[in-house]
């Protein structure tokens, strides 16, 4: 296929490195990133659209990805498909869908999970929000920039699943780490407190894949001293937009929103920005109850 990239950050790039890898045509726009292996650059972004069959966005928020979007709509040909890997707020994702559609485009909502590493590796998920026929156009694409993609139902479906499943991120590494703390305090060791909840009604991904306390469990960014795989202020921005959708949805979510708060505090006035989101453990075992 011809594909345009918008967008060639840390997971914009590798992703579509992979996609010149096996072989298809891409042109390549980003205002500040340098241009991956075998990307062509483009000169603006409705250049990098110009005549492609699909168009992928990776962008940072979205009033960024409305304001990309009305750049590129008009540039694209007549049934290509928009197809945008950022994570952004649901009434964006649909506001860009609704554009597309009416010019005679296909879009999709397809944020992702796996991080920088997974983009790098080919091994991305994507929850995937738009028409049936717009996401079997691009799922060989999925396919090479990720081991699994889904298709979650109509424009913003993707990113619902998204930052539902990110809330549910958010308030688990906390709960783990106020428990890792708990347990310290009282003198239980912290392999031991592993061993029982790993295998235990306890069991999550935050502690049985990327356990926040060093030296336990398989590697994480614990390890190595809490260097993001996923950066704290990256898990704030998906917590806020969580409660946007709620507030909008009139959804009560009173865990998302505590979550959100402690990491609001944890990156704006305690050190916590650039550092993975599993830093909250030494965060919490520095606080006594009423701190």
């Amino acid at each position: 296929m011809k594909i345009g990239f918008i967008g060639l950050g840390n997971m914009g790039g590798p992703m579509a490195a992979n996609l010149a890898k096996a072989g298809h045509e891409v042109a390549g726009f980003d205002l500040t990133a340098p241009m991956p292996e075998g990307v062509a650059k483009a000169a603006t972004a409705a250049e990098a659209a110009n005549g492609a069959d699909v168009v992928i966005t990776m962008l940072p928020n979205g009033t960024i990805l409305r304001a990309v979007a009305a750049e590129v709509v008009p540039a694209m040909q007549a049934g290509a498909v928009l197809c945008d890997c950022s994570t952004v707020d649901v009434e964006s994702a649909r506001a860009v869908a609704a554009q597309a559609q009416a010019a005679g485009l296909g879009a999709l909502d397809a944020p992702v999970s796996g991080g920088v590493g997974g983009a790098t590796a080919g091994t991305l998920t994507f929850m995937v929000g738009g028409s049936a026929d717009a996401f079997d156009t691009v799922k060989p694409l999925f396919d090479i920039m990720g081991q699994k993609a889904v298709h979650c139902g109509e424009a913003g479906a993707g990113q619902a699943a998204k930052i539902c499943n990110n809330m549910i991120l958010g308030v688990t590494m906390i709960a783990t780490c106020e428990a890792f703390a708990l347990a310290d305090k009282l003198g239980l060791d912290r392999q031991k407190m592993f061993d029982v909840v790993s295998t235990s009604s306890g069991y999550s991904w935050t502690m049985n894949a990327y356990c926040p306390a060093p030296g336990v469990g398989p590697q994480s960014p614990a390890d190595n001293g809490y260097k993001p795989g996923f950066a704290s202020e990256l898990m704030l921005k998906d917590l806020r937009l969580s409660q946007q959708a709620a507030e909008a949805a009139d959804a009560d979510t009173p865990m998302g929103e505590l979550a959100a708060a402690l990491y609001t505090r944890f990156v704006e006035q305690e050190g916590g920005k650039g550092q993975d989101f599993s830093a909250m453990l030494p965060r919490f075992e520095s606080r006594h109850r009423h701190d």
